[in-house]
């Protein structure tokens, strides 16, 4: 019984515990082929069956790898020869303002608000152009002059214009230095509390513009003017008044 046993297991076939070239990984690969591009689906297959899953993986991804490593990049290409051209992508659109020659921009400076022109100080600016009022007297006269010869035309009408705006510049003008000198006297009498030992008072914009009214009316009250500033006022008001009135319905 031992003996028929034992010669039924030695005509039993030995099995195989793994795939034919698994065991040796490296033998398998060295014969596999370096270009598989070329093998049809059935020689692929056939070719899978006979190294084993494992290794076919590996050569199809060496295969692939190769493949991307043996493509040249373009950016290596420019940078071999310094002084070839460079190769633009035909996919990237091309400006239509292209700057071929750089150029450089002429910056305009306005000296009223650069610091280099130094900081603004309406008293000397006064002082130092204190000359031109001379000068806008003297183109006053002569405006009043021309007027007098053009008693009526459109050149009456320009110079009596010309004649208003220089007026009410003039104007202008001596209210600001009025102002200025209003300014200055507080700014003197607010030293001189400093110095007696005072706390110094400074006035708000509201009190400021109250007491410059204040000035105001005085030298028109000198002028003799008080009255006809007055009566342009009450009609300035009235017209204002006027407008948020309800219309009358006829």
């Amino acid at each position: 019984m031992a003996a028929t046993l034992r010669a039924g297991a030695d005509a039993r076939p030995p099995r195989r515990t793994q795939d034919a070239g698994a065991g040796e990984p490296g033998a398998a690969t060295s014969s596999l082929p370096r270009d598989m591009s070329n093998l049809s689906f059935e020689e692929l297959l056939e070719l899978q069956s006979r190294v084993g899953t494992k290794a076919y993986k590996q050569q199809v991804v060496a295969n692939s790898t190769k493949k991307q490593g043996s493509r040249p990049r373009v950016q290596n290409a420019c940078v071999a020869d310094k002084h070839r051209p460079l190769e633009m992508s035909a996919k990237v659109r091309v400006p239509f303002l292209r700057q071929v020659v750089p150029v450089n921009k002429k910056v305009a400076r306005d000296p009223r608000f650069d610091d280099l022109s130094g900081e603004y100080n309406p008293e000397v600016f006064d002082k130092t152009y204190e000359f031109l009022n001379g000068i806008r007297a003297k183109e006053k006269e002569l405006v009043r002059k021309q007027l007098k010869k053009h008693r009526a035309g459109e050149e009456h009408e320009k110079l009596q214009q010309l004649l208003q705006r220089m007026e009410q510049q003039e104007m202008a003008q001596q209210e600001r230095k009025r102002q200025q000198e209003l300014r200055l006297a507080l700014k003197r009498e607010r030293r001189a509390q400093a110095q007696q030992g005072h706390r110094p008072y400074f006035l708000k914009k509201s009190e400021q513009r109250q007491l410059a009214l204040a000035e105001k009316f005085k030298e028109l009250k000198r002028s003799k003017k008080l009255e006809s500033f007055l009566s342009r006022k009450r009609r300035r008001n009235a017209g204002k008044d006027r407008r948020h009135l309800p219309l009358s319905k006829e």
